[in-house]
């Protein structure tokens, strides 16, 4: 067994080696996506893809608006084991005839857009055009935040989602289950199926009411594992006293919970994860915020947790030899900006820098570089500005259903993101209007333009700061 970890290990730097190799010639960019729930993945690929291809909406993308880039095209990914990103038709559902949102992240996906690009400068006019092939990644958010599970023990991992399923108020039935059986002395698998269905059912009910660390990420999103005795367990109290019999339940839950971890989500970090130069983290932070305090610090704990499971830090000249890669640039990026008049992106763009500082300053630390922007990958809105009682209102316009369309406003966030985040603040007040649930609108009909992508909101800025100091 420790032969063949050597051996695979071995294979693995062999491959990378190889890789790091050709990428001299023709230098390979990695770029992950994820995000937490509802953070739009899917669109944002798309788009960004889109406007890098028509190029008329990136000008705060530098080799875009000098005229840098000669040519964008796609082409087959190398990695024949990946199902490729299914783009055409993701587009298609967002800019056809009825646009309409495509389905989500289910799995991991890649794509390779690759670029003809002339380097600036008088040394860069002599050498000619080169290539740069840029990878993208995109994976479930939730398989992410199941990084964080390789640091814990199956007791630390129960007590502190015991503790936060407390706070929460809800999974109340698989408190009682779990209570009753904690201290069975005989694992039976009808206990441990019920369990882990219990549990299961409260990690839903949790992301639908806003809460980002829902772990194990693969109970959300089982795949063809599911009802695999790996995904058949569940957190149970810590037991006082001495250890649990061998054939207890308590055991039982422990072992699988390290096969989870070894068998599931370390070859998923070592596979795919581990390649990466850039990261972007989409995070729905106006879901949040609408629902609570409760659900931003949730948030901000989860994000804390996904940074730990990165490598950041700056790759040298030699590091593309000597080392395995480190995530060199993060981006978080508050979406779905399109929701509120621009009047209010600076706050949100404020409350996430604060709701990412103690991660930014860890990244910093390591040489990585970090931003937080508001961004809407796809715009669906247009701004107006009403009057109300003698007040004006800022306000977004979209369609709500084909041919209705709808005016919404939203209400102001606090001007100081420290209110969000304070130990004393009211746990039930919201800052957003409560009509915010009901702001789901479709993508704009008629939406692209010869030469240009789809709509956005800051897309191209996002590009710059992860991909244009390449192009």
């Amino acid at each position: 067994m420790v032969l063949t970890t050597i051996t695979e290990g071995i294979t693995r730097e062999i491959e990378r080696t190889g890789d790091r190799v050709n990428s001299m010639f023709e230098p390979v960019l990695r770029l992950g996506v994820t995000g937490l729930s509802r953070a739009g993945k899917t669109v944002f690929i798309t788009s960004l893809v889109a406007n890098l291809l028509d190029r008329g909406r990136m000008n705060q993308l530098t080799a875009a608006s000098g005229g840098r880039i000669l040519a964008a095209w796609l082409q087959p990914h190398p990695d024949d084991t990946v199902p490729r990103f299914d783009y055409e038709a993701r587009l298609a559902a967002l800019t056809g005839v009825n646009p309409h949102w495509p389905e989500g992240t289910a799995s991991v996906s890649k794509l390779r857009l690759s670029f003809r690009i002339q380097p600036g400068g008088i040394l860069g006019s002599l050498s000619g055009p080169r290539t740069l092939h840029l990878d993208i990644m995109d994976y479930p958010g939730e398989w992410l935040t199941d990084l964080t599970l390789l640091e814990q023990s199956y007791s630390e991992w129960s007590e502190q989602t015991l503790s936060a399923m407390k706070t929460r108020g809800q999974g109340a039935n698989f408190l009682t289950r779990a209570d009753a059986l904690a201290g069975a002395e005989q694992f039976e698998e009808p206990q441990a199926k019920e369990l882990a269905r219990l549990y299961t059912d409260h990690l839903q009910e949790a992301r639908e009411a806003g809460y980002s660390l829902c772990t194990p990420g693969r109970f959300l999103m089982p795949g063809d594992l599911a009802g695999a005795p790996a995904l058949s367990f569940a957190p149970l109290p810590v037991p006082g006293g001495n250890r649990p019999a061998r054939r207890s339940l308590w055991r039982e839950m422990e072992r699988r919970f390290e096969a989870y971890k070894n068998q599931i989500s370390k070859p998923f970090f070592q596979t795919h994860f581990s390649g990466v130069d850039r990261q972007v983290v989409l995070v729905d932070a106006l879901g949040a915020i609408h629902r609570g305090p409760a659900a931003v610090d949730d948030m901000r704990e989860a994000m804390a947790g996904i940074l730990k499971a990165f490598k950041p830090g700056g790759n040298g000249l030699l590091s593309w030899l000597w080392r395995s890669k480190r995530v060199e640039k993060i981006l978080f990026a508050a979406t779905r900006a399109d929701l509120l008049h621009h009047s209010q992106h600076p706050r949100l763009t404020a409350i996430m820098e604060a709701l990412v500082r103690d991660a930014k300053d860890r990244a910093d630390f390591a040489g990585a570089q970090t931003e937080a922007l508001s961004i809407a990958a796809l715009r669906t809105t247009v701004e107006e500005t009403h009057r109300q009682n003698g007040d004006e209102l800022d306000c977004v316009r979209g369609l709500r259903a084909p041919g209705q369309e709808a005016l919404f406003y939203a209400g102001d966030l606090p001007a100081d993101p420290n209110i969000l985040l304070s130990e004393s603040r009211d746990q039930k007040r919201r800052w957003l209007a409560h009509e915010f649930d009901a702001m789901e609108f479709l993508p704009a009909p008629d939406a692209l333009r010869p030469g240009s992508g789809p709509p956005h909101i800051r897309l191209d800025k996002a590009a710059q700061f992860l991909i244009g100091d390449r192009l």
